[in-house]
């Protein structure tokens, strides 16, 4: 079976993503990938252990639009990248029966345990991971300039916005908003492209 991958994170650059699929029991890339508009809002909570600072989550319940990327990957490549993401081993199929008729299911507490549901494309299903709380529940954080970078790349290599555009939408995120102008976001973004982590 195959699915779309939505990410909205650091896994939009096609160099990040592929860390993960490194680690995939089938390590192909992807078939094909979309720009990808979708319902909800992405804000920046918790901390991450890779780039510190706040990390991208999506709430598809929340006003908004959230713009990623879709990878068209079996569903087992989804699911090792997934268990990588839970910080799990990947190896085993996940059992997508609950997130592709009920929309959501939860594998655990933690952030990116929780699969949703958030359309279709090309009767194909558009999966991505999150956290279980709301927008509303999250204790937000501002993103650190390196990963702001990473998910700015990954908005460019996805072709359906300008560095104007990329700016003005990560800087009214929720974490980033009232820390990164537009502004400064585009300065970053124009002057330090493109940058490997």
């Amino acid at each position: 079976m195959d699915v779309w991958y939505v990410a909205y994170g650091s896994n939009m650059r096609a160099e990040r993503l592929g860390r993960y699929l490194a680690a995939c029991r089938a390590t192909a890339a992807p078939r094909e990938s979309r720009a990808v508009v979708t319902a909800g809002t992405v804000y920046f909570a918790t901390e991450s252990r890779v780039w510190g600072g706040g990390r991208a989550f999506c709430d598809p319940g929340a006003p908004g639009a959230v713009w990623g990327r879709a990878y068209l990957l079996s569903s087992g490549q989804f699911s090792d990248i997934a268990a990588q993401e839970m910080y799990r081993a990947a190896g085993a199929d996940l059992d997508l029966g609950d997130v592709l008729a009920r929309g959501r299911a939860e594998f655990g507490p933690g952030r990116y345990e929780t699969l949703v549901r958030v359309g279709e494309l090309e009767g194909v299903p558009l999966l991505t991971f999150t956290a279980p709380w709301a927008l509303g529940e999250a204790e937000l954080r501002p993103p650190v300039a390196a990963y702001l970078r990473q998910l700015a790349a990954g908005l460019r290599e996805a072709g359906a916005w300008s560095d104007t555009e990329i700016a003005r939408y990560l800087a009214t995120r929720p974490g980033a908003a009232g820390r990164w102008g537009e502004g400064e976001l585009l300065g970053l973004i124009a002057g330090d492209f493109p940058k490997t982590y």
